[in-house]
């Protein structure tokens, strides 16, 4: 099976600190990966990496077979990876509406203006938030919110969806009910998902497999 996720040798600096690495990790296409450790571990500033948004020191990573770093050398940029990140606490712009959020994001990603309209409503269905165009990210909900996050994340129709802590804000009840939207996308939509958390029951329930990270590496198997 094609690995949708390649890491050799990866490692990440901050100046002379090591924040990852060095590291080989194979995701196989379609998996969904619960990768799980301490906060400050790295798992973040792995994401990051293969989002393109971290600049590696050294060692290559691959997606879909497709080399996208290499050393310090950004071979692919971010907009062009076909990946979704949903970043630890949503992080929304507050300053967009839920319609304006998803309509900015097509855009970007050189979706015509006819087909925008079309794109964001079938999004919104998608996370059960038709009807809240208007609204800002001040007045939802924590559920709301990351419902919007994981709509702006598959916005682009990525092949990989990294998940960053996605249940950190909600509660026990929103966290299940999350949990199950995320299940069925990973199924509908034949994703690759990376899920990053500090408890690795967070998610068993849905995840293929997963792996522990310490210090900026992984841990024995």
């Amino acid at each position: 099976m094609t690995a949708a996720v390649r890491c050799e040798g990866l490692e990440v600096h901050a100046g002379a600190k090591r924040l990852l690495g060095p590291l080989d990790l194979e995701v196989a296409r379609g998996e969904h990966l619960l990768l799980c450790g301490p906060s400050g571990c790295g798992k973040t500033t792995l994401l990051r990496a293969l989002a393109g948004l971290a600049r590696p020191s050294s060692g290559r990573v691959l997606l879909d077979d497709t080399l996208v770093s290499e050393g310090a050398r950004i071979r692919v940029p971010p907009q062009r990876r076909g990946v979704g990140f949903l970043f630890q606490g949503g992080a929304l712009w507050p300053h967009m509406s839920v319609g304006g959020t998803l309509e900015f994001v097509l855009s970007q990603a050189g979706v015509a203006r006819a087909e925008r309209a079309r794109r964001r409503d079938e999004l919104l269905e998608w996370v059960e938030l038709a009807g809240y165009e208007a609204r800002k990210p001040g007045t939802l909900s924590g559920g709301e919110a990351q419902r919007l996050a994981l709509a702006r994340a598959l916005a682009v129709r990525p092949r990989l969806l990294l998940l960053d802590e996605p249940l950190g804000p909600l509660d026990a009840e929103l966290r299940g009910a999350l949990l199950e939207r995320l299940g069925r996308l990973h199924d509908q939509f034949d994703l690759t998902v990376i899920h990053v958390t500090h408890d690795p029951q967070e998610a068993a329930g849905i995840a293929d497999r997963e792996v522990r990270m310490r210090a900026g590496v992984l841990l024995p198997s």
